[in-house]
């Protein structure tokens, strides 16, 4: 038994959708005979492997792309529960530092503040999936609060 068919973590909504954006970037259909754990392996950043990358250094284009599909699955999932589109938005300096917004609406539902993007990562797919589902509880208690501005 492997251990994607084994830990549960693979069959949340959050965790399909993170595939879906990767293979969504995938041009060349290599991703496409991959396990979902395989797809997902470059999230996962150890201890071991963050002390290995230096405390500074500008991240590449790949590592922003690995933070762009985090955003876009967020607001994929926002989308499911509140039936409005969200719109992710990553601005990024050369040097790794930079915010991520989503809007609904007027509505800003997640505005996060990133530092040392060139270090982006979770110990564990169930770490990154607990950071989705509190930037998910966040933006939808906020669409909740505010429905009037989310709806414009």
């Amino acid at each position: 038994m492997s251990t994607e068919t084994a830990d549960p973590v693979f069959e949340t909504d959050f965790i399909k959708e993170m595939v879906r954006q990767v293979r969504a970037l995938d041009t060349y259909g290599q991703y496409s005979a991959w396990p979902p754990g395989k797809i997902l392996e470059p999230f996962i950043l150890t201890k071991e492997k963050k002390a290995e990358i230096p405390l500074t250094g500008d991240p590449g284009d790949i590592i922003v792309a690995r933070v762009k599909c985090l955003y876009n699955a967020i607001s994929v999932l926002i989308e499911k529960e509140c039936k409005l589109m969200a719109v992710p938005l990553v601005h990024l300096t050369h040097e790794g530092f930079g915010r991520a917004l989503v809007t609904v609406g007027k509505l800003v539902v997640i505005d996060k503040t990133l530092r040392d993007v060139h270090r982006f990562g979770f110990p564990s797919l169930s770490k990154m999936k607990d950071e989705a589902d509190k930037l998910l509880a966040i933006a939808l208690e906020r669409i909740g609060s505010y429905p009037e501005v989310a709806g414009l």
